[in-house]
């Protein structure tokens, strides 16, 4: 079997270069999956509250803020300039703490944007780029997570009659779990299979997959060496050779990520990939992100275990 990659014009607007609402709202989407690392929306928001508290004290005591600074100014200046170099430095602070809140709202808002509505939309567009879910029958979602993705390849499985299955690879098996459970609250259930595993030796046989996807995961491979480091690299490159080895001739890989799309191409490129195209960029946990997908030729390909590397990645 030989699939194609469809030209990829669903959940897209050309004129705004961002993926289009589908018809769930993101309080449906949140209900079921909620949200990976609520940490980081935590510490974003407490801060921006911080900063917003004490923007708001800044405003309603300038004076004695003034005068406060204005005591501590009189050490280093004279007299006559105190009192106005104190009530610069009191207004310039409050415009920071203030702007430094709108900043930190703003964050905490696309993070959160991001890991709900923005990840089920691109999970649409995704799945939209495999023409024929129908002759499908082994897909493999890596970094499933808690299944957003993964769901939305088994309803289209479920959608096209298909006898097939996707398994969904984790690293914590009890995040396997949490995704079990929101693909039985999806309907999807019976297409969905979890393991748990690691992306850098994938525990299944060469040319095993149809179908293999992944959503903003593939970035995070390594990161115990740094995100920057040959090190890191090394291990991204590593994940994504595994990715083309268990996928079989023909079949087709769909990966959406932030960051390091550029070395991905390369290295596709490098294992002769065909049909190698980049997506449009999408604003994604304030970076941008861009959706790369690939087709596996029919002639088998040598060399997937050997890592090259781009010192400029």
């Amino acid at each position: 079997m030989s699939l194609t990659v469809k030209p990829h014009l669903h959940y897209y607007n050309n004129k705004t270069g961002k993926p289009t609402s589908t018809n769930r709202d993101w309080t449906q989407i949140y209900a079921i999956y909620g949200m990976d690392q609520w940490q980081t929306l935590f510490f974003l928001l407490c801060h921006a509250i911080f900063f917003s508290i004490l923007s708001i004290l800044f405003l309603f005591y300038f004076d004695p803020v003034c005068n406060l600074l204005e005591t501590g100014v009189l050490l280093f200046t004279t007299t006559t300039s105190s009192t106005g170099a104190a009530r610069f430095v009191a207004g310039f602070t409050g415009c920071v703490t203030a702007l430094s809140a709108l900043c930190l709202f703003f964050a905490a808002g696309n993070f959160f944007y991001s890991s709900v509505a923005l990840h089920h939309d691109m999970a649409q567009r995704m799945v939209s780029y495999v023409n024929d879910w129908s002759s499908v029958k082994l897909a493999l979602d890596i970094g499933c997570g808690r299944g957003i993705l993964l769901n939305a390849v088994a309803t289209q499985l479920k959608k096209t009659g298909s006898s097939g299955r996707v398994v969904g690879l984790d690293r914590s098996k009890r995040t396997t779990l949490s995704t079990l459970r929101t693909a039985n609250m999806e309907g999807v259930g019976e297409y969905v299979t979890c393991r748990e595993g690691d992306v850098r030796s994938l525990p299944f046989v060469d040319n095993y997959f149809d179908v293999v996807v992944s959503a903003v995961f593939v970035h995070k491979v390594g990161k115990e060496y740094g995100h920057r480091t040959v090190e890191a690299a090394a291990e991204r490159m590593r994940a994504l050779g595994e990715m083309v080895r268990v996928l079989k001739s023909g079949g087709i890989g769909v990966v959406w990520d932030i960051v390091h799309v550029p070395e991905y191409v390369r290295r596709l490129q490098e294992l002769k990939m065909e049909d190698i195209r980049v997506s449009k960029r999408v604003t994604a946990f304030m970076v941008s992100s861009h959706i790369v997908s690939f087709r596996k030729p029919n002639q088998p390909v040598w060399g997937l275990s050997e890592v090259r590397l781009d010192w400029r990645c």
